[in-house]
């Protein structure tokens, strides 16, 4: 079943759970979102929602933001979050890369999560790539000191890519880099991506890096 025919609450049972991206070049506050200083960490497409779903509830201390370019999937999730009455769980359909760029306030955020994203396998299509050179920049801006940048991928091309990138931003400073085959917890937050490549087996790219 598709997900744009799931949602089953009306918007306005939604919309505190959904936020929009201001106009060019205006600052997000992302305390005001929430209404309160709590940390804010970051989903850079939140596909169905797998992680926000499972992490929210396990820390309420802290707040979350998803982007997800899909319409469809930010109302389905907003669902699901709704159905709980989660209040530390925000989601947006727009461009992560601008997100970052033009909409958080330098040191704003505790983490950001980019999980699984569409390696765009053609070779010119890898300017689509939502890990570039200018993610990196401006997340190295975003993330507070002592704050985390989380990387996954089945695709190991990719995350030779997303290290090698990260290796020319002396901001960062890589925890874990490694290969991670076996399956620990398929309870534990993650994706369904990550969940359905552990279940069949195939290893998981996984790396942490801490901003200076």
């Amino acid at each position: 079943m598709s997900v744009r025919n799931t949602v089953k609450l009306p918007i306005e049972a939604l919309t505190p759970y959904l936020f929009t991206l201001p106009e060019a070049g205006q600052i997000l506050d992302i305390h005001a979102l929430f209404g309160n200083q709590q940390s804010v960490e970051l989903e850079v497409g939140f596909g169905k929602g797998a992680f926000l779903v499972e992490v929210s509830p396990a820390h309420p201390e802290r707040n979350y933001i998803g982007i997800e370019i899909d319409k469809g999937l930010q109302l389905y999730v907003a669902n699901r979050i709704a159905k709980r009455k989660w209040p530390n769980v925000k989601v947006a359909s727009g461009d992560a890369g601008r997100l970052l760029a033009q909409h958080l306030a330098p040191n704003s955020l505790a983490a950001i999560h980019v999980y699984f994203p569409d390696p765009w396998w053609k070779k010119k299509h890898r300017k689509r790539r939502v890990f570039n050179e200018d993610f990196a920049l401006h997340a190295a801006r975003v993330i507070q000191p002592g704050g985390h940048l989380y990387l996954a991928t089945d695709v190991a091309e990719y995350y030779q890519v997303m290290l090698t990138i990260l290796a020319a931003r002396p901001e960062f400073v890589p925890i874990h880099i490694g290969r991670e085959e076996q399956i620990v917890d398929l309870n534990q937050p993650s994706t369904n991506f990550e969940k359905k490549a552990r279940r069949e087996g195939r290893p998981v790219w996984r790396a942490t890096f801490q901003k200076k």
